[in-house]
């Protein structure tokens, strides 16, 4: 599992340090019925967090209902929902797959609605 973190964290570093971005969106935890994986993915998070904390980025943090919410107008939106319309957002020629890579998407157009209306 430790290697695995450091793989992480190492992989994160090296995207922010290629295209070194001023801010970061997060979705926040949630779990409903795998709560198993809590812990792994609140330890990988935790990677996450200390790599972008390094770079003294601003983070968003957005739960999975606002991230519908923001994205489709629906809180209850489904996955598909959601895939759809990141791609119809960001002009994508098919779905971002897998389905975490449109919850990621959909965060980071969250935190770019949220400021612009912070603006």
């Amino acid at each position: 599992m430790a290697e695995r973190l450091f793989s992480i964290m190492e992989s994160l570093r090296s995207v922010l340090e290629t295209y070194k971005p001023s801010e970061a969106a997060v979705e926040m935890l949630y779990f409903g019925k795998n709560v198993s994986s809590a812990i792994p993915v609140a330890e990988a998070r935790g990677v996450v967090f200390a790599a972008l904390a390094e770079r003294g980025l601003h983070i968003w943090e957005f739960s999975p209902n606002a991230i519908k919410l923001g994205v489709t107008g629906i809180s209850k939106a489904d996955k598909k929902q959601v895939q759809e319309m990141v791609k119809i957002i960001l002009g994508l020629s098919e779905l971002p797959k897998p389905d975490h890579a449109a919850d990621a998407l959909g965060a980071a157009i969250c935190a770019a609605n949220q400021r612009t209306i912070n603006k």
